[in-house]
C-alpha cells in the first residue's frame, strides 16, 4: 500500500545550490561552496514551497538490475543519511551526476536545489528526507522597496516555485528496497533521463501502480478490436465493461478476468503481450494477483473516455450513456 505522508512537522536545514548546464553545448556546471544555511525566518515559508509539489505522486524505489550497492544515487542518499555534514560534498556529487547525464540535446540548463529536510512523518514515523528541484526556466518579478524616503519599484529575474520542472524527495525509509521516493518531470523534455538516467527509479508495485497498469493495458486489449466503424461511444461502452470488473471488486485476479472480461483468445493474448512488455519496462514480473484501489479505478475512468477526432482538428470526448446511444451514424445530403 502507498505510504501516509504528512509535511506539517517537516523543516529544510541547509541546501546546495548549482547551476547545471548541458554539456553538448559547452556550458558549465557550478555548484556552491558551502552548505547554504535556511534561517529561522525563512525556514517555514521555504519548507513549504519545497514540499508542495510532492502531494499525490505515485511512490517509486531506486533500482539496480544486479544490486543496490551499484547504484550510484542510492550509495549517494544513504550516505547523507548516515552522516548529514557530508550533503555539501555528496550534493555537489549528485549535481555532478546531473550534469553529465544532461547530454541531450533538448535538455535544458537551469537551477538545482538540493536540500536535506528533517522530520517528515511517514506511516507515523519521523524521518529525514533529502529534496532535489530543478528548474529550467526563470520569470520576470516586480519588487517595490523604500529607499532615502521614497519609494522605488525593482524588477528582476527568479525561480517561481509553482513551476519547477522536475523533482525528487527521497525518503530514509524502507533503504534496503530502495527508499522510498516521490518524482515529478513536467519538463516535456527526454522523458526518461530524469527518473531512469539520473534518478535510476522503478515504480514500487503496490496496489495504486497494479491497479493503473493493468485497468490501462486492459482497456487497450478491448479497444483493438473494434476498427474505425465502430461508434466512438461502443469503444468508451467496451472499456466500461473493463473499468466495471474494477470497480465491482475489492481484488484483482487475472484468470478471473481473462474469462470475464477479456473473453476472446485474441483480446487474452494481445493484454497478455502488453503486460510482458509492461514487465519488461518495469525491469521485473508484475503480480497477477492484488488489492485494487478505488482511487486509480477513478484516474483510468478519466482516460477512458471515447474520443470523436474530427478533420478540422476537433476532438469530442464522448461521456456517454450506459442505457441510450448519444450519436447517429449517417450522412446528411443537405
Amino acid at each position: 500500500m502507498s505510504a501516509k505522508i504528512r509535511f506539517s512537522t517537516a523543516s529544510v536545514t541547509g541546501l546546495v545550490l548549482a547551476k547545471i548546464g548541458n554539456p553538448l553545448r559547452e556550458e558549465p556546471l557550478q555548484t556552491s561552496r558551502e552548505i547554504y544555511r535556511v534561517s529561522e525566518d525563512d525556514r517555514e515559508i521555504l519548507t513549504g514551497l519545497f514540499l508542495k509539489p510532492f502531494k499525490n505522486l505515485a511512490a517509486h524505489r531506486f533500482y539496480h538490475h544486479s544490486s543496490l550497492d551499484h547504484h550510484e544515487m542510492n550509495l549517494l542518499t544513504a550516505g547523507i543519511f548516515a552522516a548529514p555534514s557530508s550533503l555539501h560534498a555528496k550534493g555537489c556529487e549528485m549535481a555532478r551526476r546531473l550534469y553529465t547525464k544532461s547530454n541531450h540535446p533538448n535538455i535544458k540548463s537551469g537551477d538545482l536545489c538540493i536540500s536535506l529536510v528533517d522530520d517528515i512523518d511517514i506511516d507515523g514515523k519521523l524521518v529525514q528526507a533529502i529534496c532535489i528541484l530543478k528548474s529550467e526556466s526563470v520569470v520576470p518579478f516586480l519588487s517595490i522597496s523604500a529607499e532615502d524616503g521614497d519609494l522605488k519599484l525593482h524588477t528582476e529575474q527568479g525561480i517561481n516555485p509553482e513551476k519547477i520542472d522536475k523533482g525528487c524527495l527521497i525518503f530514509n525509509h524502507l533503504p534496503r528496497n530502495g527508499d522510498y521516493v516521490l518524482t515529478f518531470d513536467r519538463s516535456g523534455g527526454e522523458p526518461r533521463f530524469w527518473m531512469r538516467e539520473f534518478l535510476g527509479l522503478q515504480a514500487i508495485p503496490d496496489s495504486a501502480f497494479l491497479t493503473n497498469t493493468f485497468a490501462n493495458l486492459a482497456v487497450k486489449a478491448v479497444k483493438h478490436d473494434l476498427d474505425e466503424s465502430i461508434l466512438p461511444e461502443d469503444s468508451s461502452a467496451a472499456a466500461r465493461e473493463v473499468i466495471a470488473y474494477f470497480d465491482d471488486r475489492e481484488s484483482f485476479d487475472l484468470q478471473e478476468f481473462e474469462e470475464k472480461v477479456l473473453k476472446t483468445p485474441d483480446a487474452v493474448a494481445r493484454f497478455a503481450d502488453q503486460r510482458v512488455r509492461a514487465e519488461q519496462e518495469h525491469g521485473e514480473p508484475l503480480k497477477t494477483n492484488f488489492e485494487i484501489s478505488p482511487k486509480d479505478v477513478k484516474k483510468v475512468k478519466k482516460h477512458a473516455a471515447a474520443v470523436l477526432k474530427l478533420d478540422t482538428g476537433v476532438e469530442i470526448h464522448l461521456k456517454a450513456s450506459e442505457h441510450e446511444p448519444v450519436l447517429e451514424r449517417g450522412y446528411d445530403d443537405a
